[in-house]
């Protein structure tokens, strides 16, 4: 097997790096969900920008969409087993952006407040 080029790991990361793709990996957690649940749950979020992450991570083989046809047409979205592990390593660092969100907000105000009045 040929070594693969560590520069070919920014495309992996960018999943890594988009935050709806890990705020969607998270929801997912719990097992299926489907796309009005995940649109509720993913505060700020639009239909098309849901829509759009959806098929990347379906398309990367993070997740798989699973159509009922029934009346009307019944999708949900699960976790594969690689999305499940992107999950479990992503979690620290979702975990660790909650509890440091309070800190990073009042760092921004006393930049943004040095930049407005002057060094």
């Amino acid at each position: 097997m040929q070594a693969q080029d560590p520069c070919q790991a920014r495309e992996v990361l960018g999943i890594v790096g988009d935050k709806w793709a890990l705020l969607i990996v998270r929801m997912l957690k719990d097992g299926p969900r489907r796309f009005t649940e995940l649109k509720r749950a993913i505060d700020g979020i639009s239909q098309r920008m849901l829509t759009v992450t959806l098929r990347d991570l379906e398309r990367d083989g993070l997740l798989t969409r699973t159509v009922r046809n029934v009346m009307p047409p019944h999708v949900s979205y699960e976790l594969t087993t690689m999305g499940q592990a992107l999950r479990e390593a992503t979690a620290p660092l979702l975990e660790w952006a909650i509890m440091h969100l309070p800190h990073i907000d009042a760092a921004r105000a006393t930049y943004d407040n040095r930049e407005t009045t002057g060094p």
